[in-house]
């Protein structure tokens, strides 16, 4: 298995460039985020290792240019950053898990170990349905190239329905996935389908009688 470290610490690359390559991974290391992008695009690795605080291009920066280039490595972020926020900030820009520094040797590999026995799947970096287009990582959304200014609740029922537009999505599940744990009424998702409807156009998401909605392009 191929493996990227990105990281400006070269006392730490150097550690486990040396402990990873003992554990049959091969392994190219970069010191900087400009390098580790330019690297991870034209080279095909199975895993990257990705310091947040970087020279020249930050980890959260490489991961968005990554998938916006529809590179789905699986992207194991490393910081001393261990906030709450941080943490949310690294996986919805694209990353798929977060180790914060300082952490054991043990435990990294078991997490890369982990991520390559995940199957490969196609993650589009934005969600587009006909002429609208979400963003998640950015938290943007478009219909017809113009922006549209949603709130969080809206971005994240419209995002919930972009993710399932091949099937009629219903009320209940809607409330249970947007609204998990607020102890909303059901009828929330009529009332909110209503707003996004007068922000987007009323044909954005369409009602399926006795069934849900389902969003049009």
């Amino acid at each position: 298995m191929r493996v990227l470290v990105v990281d400006d610490e070269r006392g730490l690359t150097s550690a486990l460039h040396r402990g990873l390559s003992a554990e049959g991974f091969a392994v190219d290391v970069a010191h900087d985020g400009e390098t580790g992008l330019q690297m991870a695009l034209d080279h095909e690795y199975d895993a990257i290792v990705l310091d947040i605080m970087l020279p020249r291009r930050n980890g959260y920066d490489v991961v968005t240019a990554l998938r916006a280039q529809d590179v789905f490595t699986p992207v194991l972020l490393l910081s001393a950053k261990d906030g709450e926020y941080d943490v949310a900030d690294g996986l919805d820009v694209g990353a798929d898990d977060y180790l914060t520094k300082p952490f054991a040797f043990v435990v990294l590999v078991a997490r890369l170990r982990a991520l390559l026995r995940r199957p490969p799947q196609v993650r589009p970096a934005v969600l587009t349905v006909g002429d609208l287009v979400l963003d998640p990582s950015a938290r943007t959304v478009t219909r017809g190239g113009e922006e549209v200014v949603l709130t969080v609740r809206e971005l994240a029922l419209l995002e919930y329905l972009m993710r399932h537009a091949d099937r009629v999505v219903g009320k209940v599940e809607l409330r249970d996935h947007v609204w998990e744990g607020t102890g909303e009424d059901v009828n929330v998702v009529e009332v909110y389908v209503g707003y996004l409807r007068r922000k987007l156009g009323r044909d954005t998401v369409a009602t399926v009688r006795g069934a849900g909605y389902r969003v049009a392009g």
